[in-house]
């Protein structure tokens, strides 16, 4: 274990034109927050949304959200329980596939919170029991990034993961979140549509790339309202929380603990807002900053960018200097890159399947490859020599159907959580700004076909009005037990000042960093599972400021591959090393 107690360093995320860019982005549709004091006429509809009895009141409130001003209407400030939607009863039986000691059940919820007796949707939930009943403490849900992962298969994945401290003493659940995966799921574009959208795609896009991102958003939101317009206003976090409670219901548990990583560490944040007094541990691994995330979308796009692109220069900075062991370049690393993209694009790759591997999938596939951190470089520099010599290589597979799904959730769920200012005037332009930008992956990424985080705004802009499932409220999570936030300093998808946000926003938060590359800490670090393992079976929370600084070094090709040709719908907490 390697810790310091310091200040916990920022590092450089961009240059000065992209941290311009988000400054300037930043100022553009912020949604307003509660203010410290919100007088609130709560109405028989938000009420509802509570489960409280249909019933008209005022109440004045210091900093509450939304839902916590509905419940004070209702007589729960007072310390009164508010009634909700009676809890799924979940029956418990054996689960297909590999006999691995969990249990599956179904758990049906409203589809809409707002009638919590009307019509319901089915989501998948799974559990392995404690191993030693004798000291079981509770539960322990696991939420996956995405949003489109299934958390089934988390929980199923990872299991084997946990420490045996862990796995002995709790529950270990997850579930498939409303529009993923066994449940109710979302359809926008179909495989054709989306096949054909990507296999165009290029890495250096071309003139009129932007108004084809925005007519493509535009599409892409105008199918979703054609094939699940019964379901997209209902698939928002504020609704993803709300079930969870009724699973913890469900259970029989009076509190939660929680692990959820990138998407749903603001999955938690939202739980504990709504819910702090039913936190019994939570750690936010990956976190985003809430606030930034769903009011302020364009700057949130923007640092995203300029966090891709930094951490993808730091790793051709590393091939630069070390260029036999990353094997890709000859010394200019960088220059390789964009020929290799612009090869690609004009004369693609035919794939096994038939498809064009492009520029496009090169940037596509080294966006999510570059997750790994950095004992894996060696390997992506493997990889992309293979690509250079048009050989087999996981930097050229297109996206499949099993990604199309994983994509169509991403877009879908993030639309109903963020506003985006209207105007396809000011969405063309920044679009087009935060693609140029992030000059290494920018432009396939930010002006390809609607696929993941860092290009939703041609979708979300032109996305149905109506989203009663987006969370309005506070995220202060004010009465909440502590909660553990995890940062990574080179985080490429979710930027380590987002976890620096979200530390400051809770009122009991606390940062832990991990000083490395890749996306999330937990065992990526011994140091940090060791402190975070602690904290879920104690309480006990790293000291402030805690840095662990134990990240794994480039390792030699071959050495850790295992896994890294998954697909990326695939989401597992990783073995932590022994060595």
């Amino acid at each position: 274990m390697q810790t310091r107690s310091a200040v916990a360093p920022r590092g450089r995320v961009a240059g000065a034109a992209a941290l311009a860019l988000t400054a300037v982005t930043a100022l553009l549709g912020a949604a307003p927050r509660p203010t410290a004091t919100t007088a609130a006429t709560v109405t028989t509809a938000a009420l509802a949304g509570t489960g409280a009895p249909a019933a008209t009141a005022t109440a004045t409130t210091a900093g509450a959200s939304g839902a916590e001003v509905a419940a004070a209407g209702a007589g729960a400030a007072a310390g009164v329980e508010v009634a909700g939607p009676s809890a799924p009863v979940l029956s418990w039986g054996p689960c297909t596939g590999p006999r691995d000691g969990f249990e599956c059940a179904t758990a049906r919820v409203p589809l809409d919170h707002r009638r919590p007796t009307g019509p319901t949707i089915a989501l998948a939930v799974t559990r392995r029991p404690a191993a030693d009943p004798a000291r079981r403490t509770g539960v322990l849900l696991l939420h996956p990034g995405g949003p489109g992962s299934s958390g089934v298969d988390f929980a199923r994945n990872s299991h084997a993961a946990l420490p045996a401290a862990l796995r002995d003493t709790f529950d270990v659940v997850g579930y498939d979140m409303r529009g993923v995966a066994r449940g109710a799921r979302v359809q926008c574009w179909n495989d054709e549509e989306y096949t054909a959208a990507v296999d165009a795609a290029r890495g250096v896009p071309g003139q009129g790339a932007v108004r084809r991102a925005v007519r493509q958003g535009a599409d892409f939101a105008a199918a979703c309202r054609q094939r699940s317009g019964g379901l997209v206003p209902f698939v928002g976090t504020g609704y993803n929380a709300r079930d969870i409670d009724l699973l913890r219901r469900a259970l029989g548990e009076e509190t939660l603990s929680f692990y959820g990583r990138s998407f749903g560490s603001y999955v938690g944040t939202v739980y504990a807002a709504l819910f702090p007094r039913r936190v019994r541990a939570m750690v936010l691994d990956g976190a985003y900053d809430p606030h930034l995330y769903a009011d302020v979308p364009y700057a949130y796009d923007a640092a995203q960018f300029a966090a891709l692109d930094a951490a993808v220069g730091r790793f051709l900075d590393w091939c630069a200097r070390e260029a036999a062991v990353c094997g890709f370049g000859d010394g200019r690393p960088r220059q390789a890159f964009e020929d290799l993209g612009r090869a690609l694009d004009a004369d693609p790759v035919v794939t096994a399947g038939g498809r064009p591997a492009t520029g496009y999938t090169l940037a596509y596939r080294l966006m999510f490859g570059i997750n790994a951190g950095k004992e894996i470089w060696p390997y992506l520099g493997e990889a992309l020599r293979a690509a250079q010599q048009r050989r087999v290589s996981f930097l050229l597979s297109p996206p499949s159907p099993a990604s199309f799904g994983f994509l169509t959730v991403n877009t879908a769920v993030e639309c109903a959580d963020r506003r985006y200012p209207p105007g396809r005037t000011l969405l063309g332009a920044l679009v087009g700004a935060h693609a140029a930008s992030a000059p290494l992956l920018g432009p396939p990424v930010g002006l390809g076909p609607p696929a993941y985080d860092h290009n939703h705004a041609p979708a979300c802009v032109p996305w149905p009005a109506d989203r009663p499932g987006r969370f309005e409220g506070s995220y202060r999570a004010a009465g909440s037990a502590p909660i553990l936030v995890l940062g990574t300093t080179g985080d490429p998808d979710t930027p380590y000042q987002d976890a620096v946000a979200l530390a400051g926003t809770l009122e009991n938060g606390r940062l832990l960093t991990f000083a490395a590359e890749g996306h999330t800490a937990y065992n990526r670090s011994a140091c940090v599972s060791a402190l975070v393992n602690g904290y879920l079976a104690t309480g006990a929370l790293p000291a402030r400021g805690t840095v662990c600084a134990d990240e794994a070094p480039p390792e030699p090709a071959g050495r850790r591959t295992a896994g890294l040709e998954a697909d990326e719908t695939r989401e597992a907490i990783p073995v932590l090393r022994s060595t």
